[in-house]
């Protein structure tokens, strides 16, 4: 029994081992070349925001409510917070989707755990969201204050769910996309729709309004407005958009029902996801 425990135990480093070595090697290269080199991790994420700020600040003036604690009142940084978050969250998932394709020539030619190209894929990108995490904070502390900063290591578990979140949704496409490449096709459709629903660029409190003039249109369900609202907090992304919004722009931890979905969200579909993996990845060398 104790043999067996030790060769998990072995099995599991190895496992580690090599994710942090793949993940060194895609960091070290993502910016070889350039002559600002590990600052584009910076200015791409403060050049998003300002562009957000001259088009939602001065050409459509779009609003939302001020955060609670903040006081801040600016549509592109509310934003601005929305792209970047939903924009980790979904190239984890893209990045993980794609790792077994785009590595056909190693994994037939060596030998290693296969899960290692999706947890690294998505690892990678965990480092340059901390630093995109970074600039937000800062942006954050300038327009409302120190308050931010308290909510760091709450930002730092909300990421980490985001992360196991993506790494298992991105386990299960990479292995279906083994098998029927237009699934990565299919997928980018579906991302498209998926970034609009997840209200990104909208607060869910317009929803409802929509339900309302609906209701005096006729739509309605058991006499009662249609539950759209409620139909949209149910998908993942927005429950982690939503934890994210309310740690750097309301300086507020997220609700209670938030933050365990997306602790339910995060730890549930990276389990699934790896149990889907073990069981569906066994001949996938020999569909590359």
């Amino acid at each position: 029994m104790s043999g067996i425990t030790d060769q998990r135990k072995g099995e599991w480093q190895r496992i580690i081992d090599l994710t942090l070595r793949f993940t060194q090697r895609s960091v070290s290269s993502e910016f070889k070349g350039t002559a600002l080199g590990r600052l584009w991790s910076l200015i791409n994420p403060l050049a998003t925001v300002i562009v957000f700020t001259i088009i939602f600040g001065l050409v459509f003036r779009g609003s939302v409510e001020p955060g609670t604690n903040s006081g801040i009142d600016s549509f592109a940084l509310w934003i601005g917070i929305g792209v970047l978050c939903w924009t980790f969250l979904s190239s984890g998932i893209i990045k993980g989707m794609n790792s077994l394709v785009d590595n056909a020539g190693l994994l037939t030619k060596v030998y290693f755990p296969r899960q290692i190209l999706v947890y690294s894929a998505v690892l990678a990108l965990v480092v340059d969201f901390m630093f995109e995490l970074l600039v937000l904070v800062a942006i954050a502390l300038i327009v409302g204050g120190p308050g931010v900063l308290t909510m760091v290591p709450l930002l730092l578990v909300i990421t980490l769910l985001t992360a196991l979140f993506s790494t298992g949704l991105g386990l299960i496409l990479a292995v279906a996309t083994v098998y029927f490449r237009d699934i990565s096709h299919l997928w980018q459709i579906f991302n498209q729709v998926w970034m609009y629903a997840s209200g990104v660029v909208f607060s869910l409190s317009m929803l409802g309004d929509v339900e309302k003039r609906l209701y005096e249109m006729g739509w309605s369900l058991g006499g009662r407005p249609l539950p759209i609202t409620t139909l949209f907090r149910l998908n993942p992304a927005e429950t982690f958009l939503e934890a994210f919004r309310a740690c750097l722009y309301d300086f507020a931890p997220p609700s209670l029902p938030v933050l365990l979905a997306c602790i339910a969200w995060g730890i549930g579909m990276f389990l699934f996801g790896n149990l889907f993996f073990s069981r569906y990845s066994a001949r996938i060398v020999e569909e590359l």
